[in-house]
């Protein structure tokens, strides 16, 4: 980034990392980021990626209101081409509505996968305490040397 930087003659006042997924709206850093560009401290973004900026309609449209506003006036992306016209910003709108669909899916995939393990009678997460995970079957098998501590600590609250 800081090559295509460089290479773009763009000023990077401050590198920022965000810790949460940009799943769903209201991350911190992102919130910081947008304030500070309201407030004229910086007029652009650098990312890798719009999906690195916006996989909600929330985010996505905020970042699209600060271009309509002039307030972001420079969108980078070493992966994307972004201009701030009609055509680039409904072209940034689809990016952005991809990133949506390509977690909405994925969440859905994810969630039908566990629904299969369980009606396979598959445990469908982490093993319970007491129990590994075994890589290699993909099952969950005794934990012998844990096994013993959990069933005695089970036998004396039942008492």
């Amino acid at each position: 980034m800081r090559a295509f930087a460089k290479q773009n003659n763009l000023t990077i006042i401050e590198e920022l990392v965000e810790k949460q997924s940009a799943k769903i709206p209201g991350r911190p850093v992102f919130g910081e980021m947008l304030k500070r560009i309201g407030k004229g401290e910086a007029d652009g973004i650098l990312a890798w990626h719009p999906d690195r900026l916006a996989r909600n309609s929330v985010d996505g449209g905020q970042i699209i209101y600060l271009i309509d506003c002039g307030r972001i006036t420079a969108l980078k992306f070493p992966q994307f081409w972004f201009e701030p016209t009609p055509q680039g910003k409904f072209m940034l709108s689809i990016a952005f509505g991809q990133s949506k669909y390509y977690v909405d899916s994925l969440s859905e995939n994810t969630k039908r996968g566990l629904r299969q393990k369980v009606r396979r009678g598959e445990y469908p997460g982490l093993a319970p305490i007491g129990y590994l995970n075994d890589v290699r079957t993909k099952t969950i098998v005794v934990n012998r040397k844990r096994s013993k501590i959990i069933k005695s600590a089970f036998e004396l609250y039942s008492k």
